[in-house]
């Protein structure tokens, strides 16, 4: 049996990735190499980072990348426009995309690609598992809902538990049916309350990434489990509702929470205009990432709260991604990045995985 420690790479935790909206949306074939992804769709210009993915189940393994959160998504959109990712005419459209992506994780797990990870146990075999044999052991996934649309009730909450949801953020992009997400106002409302009050009681765990300021205060005023933000960056860095302020990130510190730092170019810098901006002409390396991740270590004094969140492929691809990163194998420039900014390995360890590890083995405690 071919075997390979994980320990010849430093362990990632990767925690917010679209992989089932690739699959069905895009419909890319994970199992195949990034290279062989990008050949598919030679000639398509459907979507703008056709050829340009940088997400597959080979890429991830080849950067040590062993527990990742991969998302369902589905939004109801009352208003039409250019939105990331799928809008649907009803909240039941919604639904029954999530659960067609929950068929796709259930068949990539039957395959043996994916092992669905939903406690603590299960957290610690898997980590057992992969450092005895990365090679052979299937990846850790950890399930989430980015956007609440598509729950349908209460009834449809408790079912999706079961079936493995262990996280969800409220609202995505515009208006939301349970809270107000990026590009909107307002707060969370009675719906968004008797979710929070429903995901509590299930130990579900509340991403605060998306969330509008107001619907972000009022959340986390309602809310007394486990909160996170997936992947969000430092809005004093690049100035932007879609980023967290000081006050926002502090909460969060305060709440144990950790947040992982995204790599999405516009994210990174002030001056990225959509569509004409590239990586190498505004030259957005894996170092402003690192500038985010050390803004949120400066404000907590420690590195227990900041982690990776690296949303690649999140309907773009490298036209908007760091200028060094080819594959999602390219994470592993981070903690050599890091390192070159005075990080100990221990930081750096927190940073790669220990942060996200330790807090899902607390929240599931």
């Amino acid at each position: 049996m071919n075997t390979k420690k994980s320990s010849e790479k430093p362990f990632i935790f990767d925690a917010h990735l679209d992989l089932s909206m690739n699959a069905l949306e895009w419909n890319r074939d994970l199992t195949c190499t990034v290279e062989d992804i990008r050949k598919t769709e030679n000639g398509m210009n459907d979507k703008p980072d056709r050829e340009r993915g940088t997400v597959s189940f080979p890429s991830l393994r080849e950067g040590n990348i062993g527990v990742v959160v991969g998302t369902q998504i589905a939004r109801y959109a009352k208003r039409k426009g250019n939105l990331p990712g799928a809008s649907w005419n009803s909240p039941e459209q919604a639904w029954a995309q999530t659960q067609g992506q929950q068929a796709w994780y259930q068949a990539m797990e039957y395959q043996g690609h994916i092992k669905q990870i939903v406690n603590k146990e299960d957290l610690e075999s898997h980590l057992t598992a992969w450092e005895e044999d990365a090679v052979n052991t299937p990846l850790g996934l950890i399930r989430s809902l980015e956007g609440a649309d598509s729950i349908l009730s209460m009834h449809h909450l408790e079912k999706a538990y079961k079936d493995g949801l262990r996280a969800i953020g409220p609202a995505h992009y515009g208006p939301g049916v349970y809270a107000q997400g990026t590009d909107a106002t307002g707060g969370i409302g009675q719906k968004g309350r008797e979710l929070l009050k429903e995901m509590e009681g299930l130990n579900i765990i509340l991403d605060t990434t998306h969330l509008c300021d107001d619907s972000f205060w009022e959340a986390l005023a309602h809310f007394k489990g486990a909160v996170c933000a997936s992947h969000n960056n430092c809005r004093a860095l690049v100035s932007h509702h879609r980023q967290f302020s000081d006050e926002q990130l502090k909460e969060l510190i305060n709440r144990d929470a950790v947040i992982g730092a995204v790599m999405d170019t516009w994210m990174l810098t002030p001056n990225w205009i959509r569509g004409e901006s590239t990586p190498e002409g505004e030259n957005i390396s894996l170092k402003h990432v690192i500038d985010h991740i050390d803004y949120v270590c400066q404000l907590a004094g420690n590195s227990l709260h900041a982690g990776i969140g690296s949303d690649l492929d999140g309907a773009f691809g490298t036209e908007q991604s760091p200028k060094d990163v080819d594959t999602i194998a390219d994470l592993q420039k981070i903690p050599v990045l890091l390192a070159e900014r005075g990080y100990t390995e221990k930081d750096i360890q927190n940073i790669c995985s220990q942060n996200w590890l330790r807090f899902y083995k607390k929240a599931w405690s």
